[in-house]
This record gives structure tokens, C-alpha cells and sequence, in this order.
């Protein structure tokens, strides 16, 4: 059952990287300017009160992850960290090979 969760949200994830990557590319053909969705500005347009709530708890929680980790990730490209949170997640829920010369 966990691991077809973690399937599934990972394929969410990549489906929603997908549709991020064509909206940035089609913004891109449109302007003639490249332009890039960040995290923080799709975690904004989302819901922007739990960005303002995430970001003390991060400093008080752990201070040496707040500025060089998540000022990463919130200015990174955001159909970018949702393909390797995608991948990351199919690979936690893929079957588990079977045994070669071994009977269950």
C-alpha cells in the first residue's frame, strides 16, 4: 500500500513538472524571454501565509539549513524540483526485484 502511494505521488509529481516545464516554455516562445517559475513563486501564488509560517521554522529549527538549502530550493526552478522529488519518489516505491535462485 506504501509503496503504491509513493508511486503515485511520484508520478504526480512528475506530471505536474511536466505541465510547469510547458508553461515556462510556452512563456518563453510568447515573450522571446526566458522566464522561470521558482518555488517560492508558485508556493505564493498557492498559498502565501505558509511561506511566511515555514521560514521561522526552518531558522529555528535548524539555522545552518535555512540560508544555503532552502534559498536553493525556493529560487530554483520549480518543474525542476518536482522531476527529482518525482524521481525520488518512484524510486522508494518501486518493486522490490526478485531474488534469482531463491524459492519463497
Amino acid at each position: 500500500m506504501i509503496r503504491f502511494l509513493l508511486r503515485f505521488l511520484g508520478l504526480l509529481c512528475l506530471a505536474l513538472g511536466f505541465i510547469l516545464l510547458v508553461y515556462d516554455g510556452t512563456k518563453w516562445i510568447a515573450d522571446q524571454r526566458w522566464h522561470v517559475t521558482k518555488v517560492s513563486d508558485l508556493w505564493i501564488s498557492v498559498q502565501e501565509s505558509s511561506l511566511a509560517k515555514v521560514e521561522p521554522l526552518v531558522d529555528r529549527i535548524a539555522p545552518w539549513l535555512s540560508n544555503p538549502v532552502a534559498l536553493g530550493v525556493l529560487n530554483a526552478p520549480s518543474w525542476l524540483v518536482l522531476f527529482i522529488l518525482g524521481s525520488i519518489l518512484l524510486l522508494l516505491g518501486r518493486k522490490k526485484r526478485p531474488l534469482i535462485g531463491y524459492a519463497r
